[in-house]
């Protein structure tokens, strides 16, 4: 059998001209767009192999009452995979092999727990979010390419908890999402968008939030080669058994320069930077280059 070639990185322009506006910016996609696999698979996966051996315990966590949750986030992907990509994966009986890394695993007898065992399958960071006390809680997480935050620092806290140091969600949107984490159906794909600009381009990346100190070293000419757009493509989907929700985390990583190497784009992201508030600027870790930022994105504006 011939494996069909991994298509190219979709590219996400998920900053919108106009006002700031704090939403969930929410869209339903089909089971087959459940998750992305592209080229930049096999490179992903091999990071992601090489920390979960040498950073187990930064990157997977778990806490009690998440094993069933763990093991159904399991079977739910090994029955996806197949199914809707069956040129890069097959299934027989309890066996699933994965042709694009060689690997076979059997899934009756996992060699590591069944959240790991999925994170290994996809390029998503897997995170597991369910019912309790205080609300929709963090149980459980296989997390190796974070935007500057650690697993450890948000697992089995009431998500209100998770983002209370993100400017204006407590206000604006932990109830909304509590709301919707509660909600959502077992048949229904949710999908969001998440963008900043880091002027590193590693996946993980656990530190560096909060940044202020202005950098000498980025310029109006230079910050295209120094900054990356880095966007997170967002999924939501509750497991009917456990009535956990499966929340996965896609992190692509673009260079500035190619992103915003068109006018429109460029006006489109300086629009965007401007219109963050100082609150959000100084989240995002922007005050250091944000005057660089913007001087290099009008002159591309400019033509």
């Amino acid at each position: 059998m011939t494996m069909p070639p991994l298509p190219p990185e979709t590219v996400h322009l998920s900053f919108e001209p106009g006002p700031y506006r704090m939403a969930m910016g929410l869209v339903t996609v089909p089971a087959a767009a459940w998750f992305e696999i592209d080229e930049r698979y096999p490179a992903e996966m091999a990071e992601r192999r090489d920390l979960l051996a040498t950073r187990h315990a930064e990157v997977f966590g778990t806490t009690s009452g998440s094993d069933a949750a763990r093991r159904e986030a399991l079977d739910t992907i090994a029955a996806h995979l197949p199914q809707h990509h069956p040129g890069w994966f097959t299934r027989t009986g309890t066996t699933l092999a994965n042709h694009l890394t060689g690997e076979t695993w059997d899934l009756a007898a996992p060699p590591c727990d069944p959240l790991e065992l999925a994170a290994r399958l996809v390029q998503e960071d897997l995170c597991l979010v369910q019912d309790g006390p205080d609300g929709p809680t963090f149980t459980a997480g296989v997390v190796c390419f974070p935007s500057r935050w650690r697993l450890h620092e948000k697992l089995g806290r009431p998500l209100g908890l998770v983002h209370r140091h993100v400017p204006i969600y407590p206000d604006r949107l932990a109830r909304p999402v509590d709301r919707f984490m509660q909600h959502i159906k077992p048949d229904h794909i949710a999908s969001r968008l998440n963008w900043s600009i880091p002027d590193d381009p590693a996946l993980f990346q656990p530190t560096g939030k909060w940044r202020s100190a202005a950098d000498a070293t980025i310029t109006p000419d230079n910050a295209g080669d120094r900054l990356f757009l880095r966007v997170e493509r967002q999924t939501l989907r509750r497991l009917p058994a456990s009535d956990a929700v499966l929340f996965g985390i896609r992190v692509h990583r673009y260079p500035l320069g190619e992103i915003a190497a068109r006018l429109a784009i460029a006006v489109r992201l300086a629009e965007a930077v401007r219109a963050l508030p100082d609150a959000i600027a100084h989240y995002k870790s922007l005050p250091p280059f944000r005057s660089a930022l913007l001087a290099w994105l009008d002159a591309r504006a400019a033509g």
